[in-house]
């Protein structure tokens, strides 16, 4: 069948006709090719599930451990020394922690490190002595910062880069949820026996380990996360980012704030200042947790569209009013307001800072020492924190405690301030440059050297 001659009024209806179908097909295909909305991978809810038995354990375990290590007749200080003895195993292996992630993968380390410390946790249980009871405390030191600073790194090879403050915020919530749920559970496990605690986290732990191992073992995400050829950044190299020294000082601040002086300069200043129990105090870190709680997927999203800087900024800036004013508190409702005030910059800041080092290291790169750097200086700042702001708080005042905390936030900002901002859609689609350019210049660096 011929095609009707040109000008013909047959052969202008086909034509209209033919560019009908043509439209109607280019239609189709639009919408065929609209891209699907990008969500988090069920990786990322893997972790969160791990991270809130991991927290909640942790939680379990925190009423009982001082009154443990005193049950074996040592003196408040020795007993003390078995929870600071964690931390500062944290502190001192987390450069081993970062050489293991580049050696072996985000995965397997991960794995080890949870299983070490389900490990020491059941044999604290069992420890007869006091010694034991801190070797094993130390040892699951060793653990703890293991999986920790490979969690890191496995959230952000595996979360795609516009949702990465999100994921952050989801798995920030999930530990602050176990952490709340935690010591409520372990003081009713303390009534049935001071041991009990540490049997019940090293279950928990073991059902982290068993969770993580069944649903990634065929992850190809997370078989991504563990090729050998990806490109490798180290802590000299991530230093040279402005954003990176942000995240560094912010995360001192982090760990300053809500990890040290939370916990140790405010049931002192409740107490000494305010006159008030203890059920104050655990009304007071109860709404610090709730303000932070609410505001963790919320400032994730939003450090996911507007970008990093700005969540960073107000969060670091809502902590140093926060805290000054906790100093300056001379009334109960005051100092509740600040404790909130408090509660809201840490939200706000987590998970944009978080996302941030997720920016700078980029998902295809392996950054051992990169992240063991970034867990480092939040450690720095629990061991430090409370040490500095007590001593200055026994030689001055709390108001002047409070103020040096929130001088270190302070600085922070000036940092946060300086640096680039890295939200993938504001500086273009080469999101993982960083990371690939630092392989390029070793690279280059290594050829000028063999010739």
């Amino acid at each position: 069948m011929t095609n009707p001659a040109p000008g013909t009024g047959s052969g202008d209806a086909s034509d209209a006709t033919s560019d009908d179908v043509s439209a109607d097909r280019g239609s189709s295909a639009a919408t065929d090719d609209a891209p699907a909305p990008v969500r988090l991978p069920r990786e990322v809810y893997v972790l969160v599930g791990a991270s809130f038995l991991i927290a909640i354990g942790y939680g379990i375990i925190g009423p009982a451990l001082p009154n443990f290590a005193h049950s074996f007749d040592v003196g408040l200080t020795a007993a003390s020394f078995v929870v600071s003895a964690f931390a500062l195993v944290r502190l001192l292996f987390a450069p081993v922690s970062g050489r293991l992630v580049t050696r072996f993968g985000e995965r397997p380390t991960y794995l080890w490190g949870v299983s070490i410390v389900a490990a020491s946790t059941i044999l604290c249980a069992f420890a007869a002595e006091y010694w034991q009871l801190l070797l094993f405390r130390a040892i699951g030191g060793v653990g703890s910062t293991m999986f920790t600073v490979s969690a890191i790194g496995l959230l952000i090879r595996i979360s795609p880069p516009e949702l990465r403050g999100r994921a952050s915020g989801l798995w920030g919530t999930s530990f602050l949820l176990g952490g709340v749920a935690g010591p409520v559970l372990g003081s009713g496990l303390v009534a049935v026996s001071l041991r009990a605690p540490f049997l019940v986290y090293g279950v928990a732990l073991v059902a982290a380990t068993v969770l993580v191992y069944w649903q990634l073992r065929r992850s190809d995400l997370a078989s991504r996360a563990d090729e050998d050829d990806a490109p490798t950044m180290t802590f000299r190299e991530a230093l040279r980012h402005p954003t990176y020294r942000a995240a560094l000082t912010s995360n001192l601040t982090n760990g300053w704030v809500v990890l040290g002086v939370r916990m140790s300069l405010i049931p002192l200043f409740v107490a000494a200042v305010l006159g008030k129990d203890e059920t104050f105090t655990g009304l007071a870190l109860a709404l610090f947790a709730g303000a932070n709680a609410l505001v963790l997927l919320g400032s994730g999203r939003f450090a996911d569209t507007r970008g990093r800087k700005p969540p960073a900024l107000a969060g670091l800036a809502l902590l140093a009013v926060g805290t000054v004013s906790l100093g300056l508190s001379e009334n109960t409702w005051l100092f509740l307001a600040a404790t909130v005030v408090t509660g809201i910059g840490a939200g706000f800041l987590n998970p944009s800072h978080n996302a941030a080092l997720a920016d700078v290291l980029g998902s295809k790169a392996r950054g051992g020492s990169v992240l063991a750097g970034f867990q480092m200086a939040a450690d720095v700042g629990a061991v430090v924190g409370p040490l500095a702001a007590g001593a200055i708080a026994e030689q001055w005042s709390f108001p002047a405690a409070f103020a040096v905390t929130g001088v270190i936030a302070a600085g922070a900002f000036v940092l946060w301030l300086l640096a680039k901002e890295t939200l993938p859609s504001k500086v273009g689609p080469a999101e993982d440059a960083p990371a690939e350019r630092a392989a390029v210049t070793r690279s280059a660096d290594s050829a000028a050297s063999d010739d």
